[in-house]
This record gives C-alpha cells, structure tokens and sequence, in this order.
C-alpha cells in the first residue's frame, strides 16, 4: 500500500468533533488524498461511528490512537482496533518491545475475527512537539534525532510494520533501517504556513525527498477555504521538489 503519486503521499487529519463534519470535511478531500486519519479526539467522542463515517468514501484510514499502557491492556485494546477496518494503527515505541509484540497480535487477532485485513502497526518514536529540552525535562535521553531513532530500531526489531518521526528524522531513520518500514510523518507545513505547537517540521517536498511515504497534514487543509485546492497545491509542492 505504499504509495507513489503525490497526491496519494499526502494523510489528511481529520481533526474535528464530530463525525459529521469529519464526513463533511472527507467529502472535500476524497480523490485528493491517499489516506483519513482519525484521531484522539473524534475517536475518543465517537469511537466506531467515527470510522463508519468516513468509510463510505473508499479512502483508506489511519486510526492514530496512540496506545501506550501495558501488555496485556494494549493487545486487548488493539483486538478491538483490528476489528474497525483501519488500514494503520498508532501505538508509542516508548512501551517497549513486548508492548510492541503485543499490539500486533492484538491487531491481527481483531482483523482475523471481522474478516478484514489485519492494519499494519506504526510506531511512534518521538512526538513533533517535543524539542531535546523537553525530552530532557521528562528524562530521556536525546538529542531528538537520536531517541527518535534508537525507538524506531526498537520498534520494527519488536515487529512494527512502520514509523512515525517528525521531517529531522526521516533521512536518518530510512539510512538505517532501509526501504522496508513505512514512515508516516506529521510536522510538515507546506511553504508559508504556520508551525502552531510544532517543534521540528519540514516542507512536503524535502520530506518526501528524504524518505517519507505519507505526510500528516491538518490545519493547512482543515482550516483551508477550499480544502481540495489546498490539497492540490501541497501535491504540486510534493511532485516540483
């Protein structure tokens, strides 16, 4: 499912309250981008009629749920995530290498029971809003680039299927750990747009440049007067670069 053409690199949040302005916001973009991602806060409100809502569309999802917690409560957890019809599945690197294991057994089991192919699991190494500063804050040892990669390697030894890292990641991550995993990454901001409580980003181009599958994009399309132009032209920035 790795995709190719521009426009299909680009992960729209749909970071929104409801599932009908998830659905409103999806009809702008369907045939704009390769992947919905469904979040904490619509998922949490609304948990399966978030899903539902968007799936008419045919454009696969990305179900960004974060799990961290342990073993036992994760694989459960991601049983229930496997059974939904989500094409990606998001659990933190940071739980360790048994949690990791946990969660793809729980995915394929909850895949295996609804018929439906099993989600492939990415790892997230270390959010985009935390600087070196604020990982030493909570004792972790960085710089960034660092931990992010030393979780990445982490992860896809513990059976993850692929990775989030921010744009200052990408090179690093794809140099040591080959073609094989799959790199969802948010922090990009097209050319121009505001960081909001982003630390490190990049532009679509130089992070599909250095290695990037899909780019995670929300405000520059949610907030957008026309989100189907805004798409068009963050495809343009990806296929000039």
């Amino acid at each position: 499912m790795r995709p190719t053409l521009p426009h299909a690199r680009i992960c729209a949040a749909l970071d929104v309250p409801d599932p009908a302005s998830a659905a409103a916001l999806a009809r702008k973009l369907a045939g704009k981008v390769g992947l919905f991602k469904v979040g904490l806060e619509l998922f949490v409100a609304h948990g399966r009629a978030a899903i539902d809502a968007i799936a008419i569309f045919g454009t696969p999802i990305f179900l960004d749920l974060k799990l961290h917690d342990i073993s036992q409560t994760v694989e459960s957890a991601a049983r229930g995530a496997g059974a939904l019809g989500a094409a990606l599945v998001t659990i933190h690197a940071s739980g360790g290498a048994e949690m990791i294991a946990a969660a793809k057994r729980g995915l394929i089991a909850g895949a295996r029971a609804a018929n439906l192919p099993a989600p492939r699991l990415l790892a997230v190494t270390v959010l985009t809003s935390l600087g070196d500063s604020d990982l030493a804050a909570i004792g972790m040892a960085g710089p960034a680039q660092e931990a992010a990669v030393r979780l990445a390697k982490l992860a896809v030894g513990s059976g993850a299927d692929g990775l989030v890292c921010s744009p200052h990641e990408v090179a690093r991550i794809r140099a040591e750990l080959g073609a094989a995993p799959l790199l969802v990454v948010p922090g990009v901001r097209p050319s121009g747009a505001a960081l909001g409580d982003q630390k490190r980003v990049g532009t679509p181009a130089d992070t599909v440049r250095a290695g990037a599958d899909w780019l995670v994009i929300g405000r520059p399309l949610r907030d957008a007067s026309d989100p189907g132009a805004a798409a068009d032209a963050i495809a343009s920035e990806i296929a000039a670069g």
